[in-house]
């Protein structure tokens, strides 16, 4: 989840130097944990959203937003747009203007997504709004083309991990370690195993080697998390942009299918959903791809598929160490040299790990042993409400940032696409084990 569909070009170029404090990821904290505050401390609003319908009693769609809900809606999209203004304000501050301009059109089509989702029948099966946001997006995005402005909204990353920090208010932290320790069975063991054998594949049966850079870059975004892992390895191993570029796309494209067929797996073969959850957090190469593939098994299996791959993100720094050292120690250059970069790439440990994961302990600690049951009872369905439409919006945002053409463009040519194929099949198999092992509650006692 970019995870996966930020901005993939402005991700790509150089930033420029900001204050550690002062970027999306942080952000993403400042924001989730405001919102927690405000909602414990003052009288704040729910989220006000379309309802059911198309059953017994609400068989009409205009059940689903009567006139006496509509102010509530458009206060709750006014909320979302100064939330995320001021991230934006402050961030991409040329983008605040544009963002103001944008964003109510973004919030008009989660609305319709959530009408869409909100129907009785068709929700039974699983389908929600969090999949018709991806699905309208995908249409809007590939049979028409997305009006310039609306892209200032797009901020698919700040919206994810914004509602990742609100979830983490929903999981107790004893569940959450424990989950966690399972999860380190599922994504520590085998992601190393999966990078180590992928780059072996592209070196000694692929011929790759005149391309080790893009080789590992593909090896750790289909292992760890897809285009922040894509990025993270490739600026370690330098790797050229369009090598980067390359890679990001492969995963983009597979994240889509994996995260509509594998929940659909899950069901069709009648595996366990916990089993299945932690299949798909060790899997799918996005975040918020995992949330939504998760929440089609359960709230059950999207809290371990969450907390499978938030442990897994943990490693981007660790793996981007890892390549750098590598790469500087294969260079030619002078040991003084290759000295000093590495001493520079061990801060990777830090700078990579995405910040959000310090949000949603935060936050997990504060509702699990600091707050009063009475007080956790009545903040939490608020909680829940914008994490649920955060991660709507950010759903419509990845659909619209999805164009087919354009990420078809970056997979012709072979052996890139043969590499992460054999290697995401590798993954699955070994993953699928993994969850078996950790998961099914023969060898480890579940906290559920």
């Amino acid at each position: 989840m970019k995870e996966q569909t930020s901005s993939s070009t402005e991700e790509l170029s150089p930033p420029k130097k900001k204050h550690a404090l002062n970027t999306e990821d942080w952000w993403a904290v400042w924001l989730g944990m405001g919102i927690i505050a405000l909602i414990i401390f003052l009288s704040f609003p729910s989220a006000t959203l379309p309802k059911r319908w198309g059953t017994e009693s609400n068989e009409s769609i205009f059940h689903s937003i009567p006139i006496d809900l509509i102010p509530g809606i458009l206060l709750t999209g006014l909320i979302a747009l100064v939330v995320f203004w001021l991230s934006i304000r402050f961030v991409h501050k040329k983008e605040h203007k544009s963002f103001l301009l944008a964003f109510p059109a973004l919030f008009l089509i989660t609305i319709v997504a959530y009408v869409v989702g909100q129907y009785g029948p068709l929700r039974h099966y699983g389908f929600n709004d969090v999949i018709w946001a991806l699905v309208i997006g995908l249409v809007i995005s590939n049979v028409f083309k997305i009006p310039e402005f609306l892209k200032s909204a797009l901020k698919t990353e700040l919206y994810i991990k914004t509602g990742l920090v609100l979830l983490g208010a929903s999981i107790l932290f004893d569940r959450m370690l424990a989950l966690g320790l399972l999860g380190v069975g599922v994504a520590w063991v085998v992601t190393p195993i999966v990078i180590i054998v992928m780059y072996i594949f592209s070196q000694r049966v692929l011929k790759m080697n005149d391309q080790r850079e893009l080789a590992v870059t593909i090896s750790s975004a289909t292992a760890v998390c897809g285009v922040s892992a894509a990025i993270a390895s490739g600026t370690a191993a330098k790797a050229k942009k369009e090598e980067i570029t390359l890679a990001i796309s492969i995963t983009l494209i597979f994240t889509i299918l994996m995260m509509l067929g594998m929940p659909a797996l899950v069901s069709l073969f009648g595996m366990d959903p916990i089993v299945g959850g932690a299949w798909l957090g060790g899997t799918i190469d996005a975040t918020g791809a995992v949330v939504a593939a998760g929440s089609m098994l359960g709230e059950n299996a999207m809290e371990v598929a969450s907390v499978i791959k938030m442990v897994q993100n943990i490693l981007i720094g660790f793996v981007a160490v890892a390549i750098a050292i590598f790469f500087v120690s294969r260079s030619n250059g002078s040991k003084s040299e290759g000295a000093e970069k590495k001493k520079v790439k061990v801060k990777e440990i830090w700078v990579r790990m995405p910040k959000f994961i310090l949000g949603f302990i935060g936050a997990s600690l504060l509702f699990s042993f600091l707050l009063p049951d009475q007080t956790v009872e009545a903040a939490l369905p608020v909680v829940d409400g914008y994490r649920n439409l955060f991660f709507t919006l950010a759903f419509v945002s990845i659909g619209l940032e999805s164009n087919f053409k354009e990420l078809a463009k970056g997979v012709r040519g072979g052996k890139p696409i043969i590499l992460y194929i054999v290697g995401q099949v590798f993954n699955i198999l070994l993953t699928l084990l993994a969850a078996w092992v950790f998961f099914s509650g023969t060898f480890f006692t579940l906290p559920f």
